[in-house]
C-alpha cells in the first residue's frame, strides 16, 4: 500500500516515514505545501497523512483542493494544533481522522489501518505473493517454491518495495530513499550491490526470473521481461 507524508518538520517526518515503511507500506514524503499539494493531486495513494501548518500550501487547501476533485482519498491531519475549532474545520472540509502532536506511533499506526479498512482503498495486506515467491510481511520472511529464503532486514525491504510495485520500473534514487533513507549519491554502486546479492538469493535458483534491469532507468520486479 502506498501513502503519502506531507510533514515539514524534518524529525517528524523521517521518523513517520521510517516507521510505516517498516510496518509494510510504501511511503512518499514531501516536506512543502507545495509538493505535498501537487503529489496529493497527481499521485495514486490510499492514504494521506497530512499536517496543517507548511510552507506555501497549507493543510487545509490541500484537502480541500482534493475534495474539490472528488477525490475519496482517506485524509489523516497530523498536527499541533489542538483546539476544537480546528478539529472541527478539519473535519468539515473532508478529511477522516485528526491525531494531535506529540503522538505514539502505535497510535498513528493503528489509525492508518483502520482508515484503510474503513475506506476505499483494499485492506492491508499480511502476505504478498507473485509467482511462487511469497512475503509474510508481518514476520518478515520470504520463500519460492516452499523453500524459506534467509534475507537482511534491508534485502526484506528491498524486495518488499520491488513486489509491492511489481512491473514499475524503480529509478536508484527511489530506492534509496525508501530502503535506506538517503539521498541517491551517483558515485556509489550500493544499490546495484543490493540487487546483485538480492538475485542471488531470490532468483539464482528458480525460474521465472523475477528481478530484471531497464537500463538507464532503474530496476522493476515482474514475472515478464519489460519492453
Amino acid at each position: 500500500m502506498k501513502l503519502l507524508v506531507v510533514e515539514d518538520e524534518i524529525k517528524t517526518g523521517d521518523y513517520v516515514r521510517q516507521g510505516l515503511m517498516e510496518s509494510g507500506f510504501v511511503v512518499d514524503l514531501a516536506r512543502t505545501g507545495l509538493d505535498g499539494h501537487h503529489l496529493a493531486l497527481t499521485g495514486s495513494y490510499d492514504l494521506i497523512i497530512l499536517d496543517v501548518m507548511l510552507p506555501d500550501v497549507d493543510g487545509w487547501r490541500i484537502v480541500q483542493a482534493l475534495r474539490d476533485a472528488k477525490s475519496p482519498t482517506p485524509v489523516l491531519f497530523l498536527t499541533a494544533r489542538d483546539s476544537v475549532e480546528d478539529r472541527v474545520k478539519g473535519l468539515e472540509l473532508g478529511a477522516d481522522d485528526y491525531l494531535v502532536k506529540p503522538f505514539a506511533f502505535s497510535e498513528l499506526l493503528a489509525r492508518v489501518r483502520t482508515l484503510l479498512r474503513r475506506g476505499t482503498a483494499p485492506v492491508f495486506q499480511d502476505q504478498l505473493q507473485i509467482a511462487d515467491l511469497v512475503l509474510d510481511i508481518p514476520r518478515r520472511r520470504a520463500q519460492r517454491q516452499n523453500a524459506r529464503i534467509n534475507l537482511t532486514n534491508k534485502e526484506f525491504a528491498l524486495l518488499e518495495l520491488l513486489v509491492r510495485r511489481k512491473g514499475e520500473v524503480l529509478p536508484r534514487s527511489l530506492i534509496a530513499s525508501q530502503v535506506w533513507d538517503m539521498n541517491f549519491d551517483s558515485d556509489t554502486n550500493v544499490i546495484d550491490v543490493a540487487i546483485r546479492r538480492l538475485r542471488a538469493k531470490i532468483d539464482d535458483d528458480y525460474e521465472p526470473k523475477l528481478i530484471h534491469t531497464v537500463r538507464g532507468m532503474g530496476y522493476m520486479l515482474d514475472v515478464t521481461l519489460p519492453d
